[in-house]
């Protein structure tokens, strides 16, 4: 189901597309991680916090949008992911409470508009971290040499590639999602999806894939 991204883009290319999709997240993600700078990992964690938990209830009403149009699948991929970032988000809270922070969410209002425009929307929050925010996060924590917060931001890292190759699959087979029903599977340790059990271990955190929680 993945599409693999075409290996001769140029760099130039690569430079524009980055600037296209972080530019622009006016609302959304924008007021999630609108800057990465230099903070803390206790900052870092709080901010990663807040993002994952207002991208996890976005997505849920991604979902039901999708569900209203017609687009079973997409429904399905948003409720998967969002089922990921809490798993992110739980570890997040736990990570802050251990470096003697409290969690603390600033909850906003989700933006939801057509199904591809949600599509589009969730592909380029996950393309910035992937690419901007958690790189950033996991530099700072190596600096500050904290293990835990360094396997946390290492295994999102991992995580965000899985997400925005999923959701440009399904952005470009909008019309195989429509009246079909399709299970996905969250790894409940790093917040990994599949759509398909075919390894006996996470390939990210080598968890147990019998554990991983199906979503249907």
């Amino acid at each position: 189901m993945f599409m693999k991204r075409r290996k001769y883009v140029g760099v130039i290319g690569t430079a524009l597309f980055l600037l296209t999709i972080c530019a622009p997240l006016a609302g959304g993600y924008a007021q999630e991680a609108a800057v990465v700078s230099p903070e803390t990992t206790l900052d870092n964690l709080m901010t990663a916090y807040n993002s994952e938990s207002n991208a996890s209830a976005r997505c849920l009403a991604f979902a039901e949008k999708a569900n209203i149009e017609g687009y079973d699948v997409a429904a399905n991929l948003f409720r998967t992911v969002a089922l990921a970032q809490q798993v992110r988000y739980e570890r997040y809270a736990e990570l802050i409470k251990k470096l003697g922070g409290t969690p603390s969410l600033a909850v906003e209002a989700p933006e939801v508009k057509s199904t591809q425009e949600n599509l589009e929307a969730a592909f380029k929050t996950e393309t910035y971290k992937k690419d901007v925010a958690y790189p950033a996060f996991l530099v700072q924590a190596e600096k500050e040499n904290i293990p835990d917060a360094i396997e946390a931001f290492k295994n999102a890292l991992a995580t965000e590639g899985v997400y925005t190759d999923f959701y440009a699959s399904m952005l470009n087979n909008m019309s195989l999602s429509q009246g079909l029903a399709k299970n996905f599977y969250v790894c409940p340790v790093c917040g990994n999806i599949m759509d398909a059990i075919t390894v006996s271990m996470c390939p990210i955190c080598a968890t147990e894939t019998k554990k991983f929680r199906r979503v249907r």
